[in-house]
């Protein structure tokens, strides 16, 4: 082969690094595991442990395409479930009110993140940053130090108003019901940031602002909305953690920021858009699981895990960012 039949040889592979990868870990598992690796049992752990990544990370999604950047996505997740099993747990609210509260505070919550960065102009990672505190610290002091769960006393010492868990709350977080709120945000994603005029506008803010200002698009109030949009997802990821720990667990949504963000930028590489879109994240996330649930089932030690990522994340920001890689 010529040197540019070359060049064609290495742009496919790194445009569908992403792809391949989730190939030969799906071939190398099942040669070393057997059946056990593609049993229904097994795929449906990787499906329900892809589910909470993938919800995030779409929330991150729909953010990073008009060039924004969430780092505290993930504990106003935290600070959301708070609020939700509160409303289920201590004020004994049904379960679709509980939910609707959630959002509606999770949005309002978000408008602060917006006003520090559409308003002060705070890049968003330094902005985001310090709201990681804010959130943790505030969070922390509406439970009173402690987690939320059934028969667990105020921090006032009084009594919830329900002591129990209803079937369709534990449902949640369980499959197929977690799973089918994953494939549902996915899709919704998908729609909008593909096939709506307000999508590519997002694409068009996160490729160069000032060219889309030009354009006549305002890039603020497309901002904002993605801002809402993102808010939304936090919130449905917020209730699926609780639902599936059956719990607000102190910062029970922290550890997913860097399976999400890792989802979005190996999402980002697949098919050498260069851009974050909701098929490339399930994809994402879909090998981060993969290889988790792969080394588990070969007894490597749980510490190894978090390496890992960080691996998966370093691999996909190369092959975002090599240099030299839009004219291979």
């Amino acid at each position: 082969m010529d040197k540019m039949q070359w060049k064609r040889v290495g742009a496919f592979l790194l445009d569908w690094s992403a792809v391949i990868a989730i190939m030969i870990s799906i071939i190398f598992f099942t040669a070393i595991m057997g059946l056990s690796f593609f049993s229904s049992a097994n795929l449906t752990n990787i499906l329900r442990a892809m589910s909470i990544t993938t919800i995030l990370a779409i929330a991150l999604t729909v953010t990073l395409a008009c060039d924004g950047f969430d780092m505290s996505a993930c504990t106003l997740a935290s600070c959301s479930g708070y609020v939700f099993m509160a409303c289920y747990l201590w004020y004994g609210l049904s379960l679709p009110l509980s939910a609707v509260i959630c959002v509606i505070f999770t949005m309002i919550a978000y408008l602060f993140t917006l006003f520090l960065i559409l308003v002060c102009k705070i890049p968003d990672m330094l902005a985001t940053c310090a709201l990681m505190f804010v959130h943790q610290g505030l969070g922390q002091w509406f439970t009173g130090g402690g987690a939320i769960s059934a028969g667990m006393a105020l921090p006032n010492g009084a009594m919830p108003r329900r002591t129990f868990f209803e079937a369709g709350f534990v449902a949640i977080g369980q499959a197929p019901y977690i799973i089918l709120i994953m494939f549902a945000s996915v899709i919704f994603a998908h729609i909008f940031l593909q096939h709506t005029k307000q999508g590519a506008f997002l694409y068009a803010i996160g490729s160069n602002k000032t060219a889309a200002a030009l354009s006549g698009i305002h890039v603020g109030r497309y901002r904002f909305l993605a801002g809402m949009i993102t808010a939304v997802f936090i919130a449905v990821g917020a209730m699926v953690v609780c639902s599936r720990n059956t719990a607000a667990q102190l910062c029970g949504c922290d550890n997913y920021l860097m399976s999400a963000l890792a989802a979005v930028f190996v999402g980002k590489s697949v098919g050498g858009k260069e851009k974050p879109t909701a098929l490339g994240t399930v994809l994402g996330a879909g090998l981060i699981v993969i290889l988790e649930n792969g080394l588990t089932l070969c007894s490597v030690p749980y510490y190894i895990l978090p390496a890992v990522k960080g691996g998966v994340l370093v691999a996909a920001l190369a092959a975002v960012y090599l240099p030299g890689r839009r004219k291979l």
